[in-house]
């Protein structure tokens, strides 16, 4: 058998809506419409863990949270030591060059985790920052890169222009397009064809930091979105239930109120990413096709969560609201692929986890038991009436509590563990999650079936979040379940020495 090559594309905080051939207002991404009518678009694909770490572990290894373990946001800890078994692993037993290029967010910075190299750059991390005493050659291939180029100061980074890593502050990139990190990331991946082994197929990860914070794509492409029709703040009739953490007024806020030019502009930026991100996604396909290469090679694009971007006043990421958790997913198999279908938009609910048993399973190499994902493929092939899963459990460890939620894509029911606080949604009727039906009477059937598959997820959990088959608020959270935690009990020896 010949295998395929495989690219899985990532791109960093966005949102499953922010497609232009998903219906997208305002936003265009051709080159990924293109991608998608070459084979499949998800149109329900979420994070079950959205942020960034969390659902990288998902990724990476095909698991659910509840078997990696990995429940909310927490950096320092040894990925290969917590999460033996992963994608590019199964890809590289197989026979696979395995090349990673971009954000990895793993611990230590420099574990390939099972890729043959590394080219990394994870955008601003306090945590690497800090732990490296600002050498950037410990945990960061751009910066050095970057002071390289000619007519580089070489004290030059990517905080230069003063934007942080999670600010709604918006403004163009300071510095020469090709000198961007995502113009970096597709030169990095065209550059790396050239120096592939071509006596064997390849699985190579390209993940642009971007569209996450800083809002600083090139200045054409932030222009081309400050005309939009101006933003304006939307709420529900639910919102009230966060108000313990509200804090208006601060451009890093999670929750709270801003002006709506603060986030007018701040979205011309997100979009202004995404528009880059797009053209570096079209010119990695035309390397492919220059090298022969189109023919053979299966690329598959998602992200890693969303970005609420002032819905409902929240900002950033980590809650089970669409915004933040909902992701594209787009899997165009190889031109080669007879069985594939073309043009499909899948209706049913998929998650980071089938991401890996899928790309296995294309390759023909088998999928290892730690794995608890499922393969897309039968999906992919045009098989009608195949089920993934009747419905996902996501969560997330934030404000303090765990954000709990269970969707099929059209109805979503949500539970804040700390508050107890309460939200049912009907997707299709309601697709912004404005109206609130917990609380009315005429959906109390609904609401109990819900509740019950949260109860079901939730029954035997360390945390005692069930008691006699109900929810009960006020426990204890941790960002790590029990198992991954004893695993790491050892971990001391393998931290890398400073």
């Amino acid at each position: 058998m010949t295998r395929p090559n495989v690219i899985l594309i990532c791109a960093d905080e966005w949102r499953g809506d922010c497609l232009s051939g998903a219906g997208h207002p305002y936003l265009q991404t051709p080159h990924l419409d293109e991608l998608a009518r070459k084979g499949s678009r998800f149109e329900h694909a979420y994070s079950a863990t959205p942020t960034c770490v969390p659902a990288r572990v998902a990724l990476f290894t095909g698991q659910s949270q509840e078997r990696h373990g990995r429940v909310g946001y927490q950096e320092g800890v040894p990925f290969d030591v917590a999460h033996p078994v992963t994608l590019q692993g199964e890809f590289r037993k197989a026979g696979y060059q395995t090349q990673a290029i971009g954000k990895m967010h793993v611990f230590p910075e420099r574990g390939r985790i099972g890729f043959d190299d590394v080219i990394l750059h994870d955008g601003f991390l306090h945590f690497a920052r800090q732990q490296h005493r600002l050498n950037f050659r410990f945990f960061d291939d751009y910066v050095p890169w970057l002071r390289r180029q000619p007519g580089v100061d070489p004290e030059e980074e990517y905080f230069d222009h003063g934007v942080n890593c999670n600010s709604t502050v918006a403004r163009p990139w300071d510095k020469a397009e090709r000198l961007h990190p995502t113009s970096w990331a597709g030169s990095q991946a065209v550059d790396w064809l050239y120096r592939r082994d071509p006596t064997r197929p390849f699985f190579l990860y390209l993940s642009f930091h971007r569209p996450h914070p800083p809002y600083d794509p090139p200045a054409w492409a932030f222009e081309q979105y400050l005309d939009l029709p101006a933003f304006r703040r939307r709420l529900g009739n639910w919102e009230h239930h966060f108000d313990a953490v509200r804090t208006d007024g601060l451009h890093q806020a999670a929750f709270g109120t801003l002006s709506e030019a603060v986030t007018h502009r701040a979205r011309a930026g997100y979009y202004g990413l995404m528009a880059h991100v797009d053209l570096q996604i079209m010119r990695l396909q035309e390397a492919l096709s220059d090298f022969g290469l189109a023919d053979d090679t299966v690329i598959a694009f998602t992200s890693d969560h969303g970005e609420m971007m002032g819905d409902h006043d929240f900002y950033r990421k980590a809650v089970g609201y669409e915004g933040s958790a909902r992701i594209p997913f787009i899997l165009a198999p190889a031109p080669s692929d007879a069985k594939a279908a073309r043009q499909i938009v899948v209706d049913q609910v998929v998650e980071l986890r089938d991401v890996m048993p899928t790309l296995l399973d294309l390759a023909g190499i088998p999928v290892p038991p730690e794995c608890d994902g499922i393969s897309l493929v039968p999906l992919l092939h045009g098989e009608a009436g195949v089920p993934v899963r009747d419905w996902l459990h996501g969560e997330h460890v934030y404000f303090g509590q765990s954000l709990q939620w269970v969707t099929d894509g059209h109805v979503k029911y949500l539970w804040a563990s700390g508050w107890g606080t309460e939200e049912l949604f009907d997707l299709d009727a309601d697709p912004g999650e404005l109206d609130n039906l917990a609380d009315d009477s005429a959906h109390a059937e609904l609401l109990a079936l819900w509740k019950s598959r949260l109860i079901r997820d939730l029954t035997g959990r360390e945390e005692g979040f069930i008691e006699d088959g109900r929810l009960v608020a006020g426990k204890a959270v941790t960002s790590i379940l029990r198992h991954t935690r004893e695993r790491l009990a050892g971990a001391e020896a393998h931290l890398p020495r400073r």
